[in-house]
């Protein structure tokens, strides 16, 4: 999912929490913090690209060329790069981590930074559930298995 998206999405999170319920901060900081933690927590896929990869050729990309951040975030990762799963596991990991520590700051960021933070990983839930095909790792060893250790996708030979 686009950052452009994601940010639209903490948008309304921010907008609607300000609403809901008066912010002990200005309205116009909690609703600023809700986009920059909606749309900062990718900065994973940075980290995942660099553990996957063994390089930091993603992050190398936008230092030389930051207009992709904004006009070409396709260009940013390579294909495998950061992994779907991997990316809402990381964000799950980030999430349980930087709620507790914003709600003991105060209750209402912390519950702010939850707000956000879920509706980001639902849009990416939401997004990878409309594009992604899984398959079971033993649904590929079972197949493997009974066809003595060849799948129709290996090469013939």
């Amino acid at each position: 999912m686009k950052s452009s998206a994601h940010g639209a999405i903490s948008l309304a999170v921010g907008l609607a929490a300000v609403v809901v319920a008066p912010p002990p901060i200005p309205a116009v900081a909690a609703v600023a913090l809700a986009v920059a933690v909606g749309v900062g927590i990718d900065f994973d896929h940075f980290l995942l690209a660099r553990y996957n990869t063994g390089h930091w050729g993603a992050a190398v990309r936008c230092l030389r060329d930051p207009r992709i951040v904004f006009l070409d975030q396709d260009a940013i990762f390579e294909a495998g790069d950061v992994g779907s799963l991997n990316r809402l596991l990381t964000h799950v990991l980030i999430g349980g981590v930087a709620v507790p520590l914003a709600y003991v700051w105060d209750p209402y960021v912390g519950a702010l930074v939850a707000a956000s933070l879920y509706a980001h990983l639902l849009a990416d839930l939401v997004a990878a559930a409309r594009t992604s095909v899984v398959v079971e790792r033993s649904s590929l060893d079972a197949e493997r298995s009974a066809d003595g250790g060849h799948s129709e996708r290996d090469p013939p030979r």
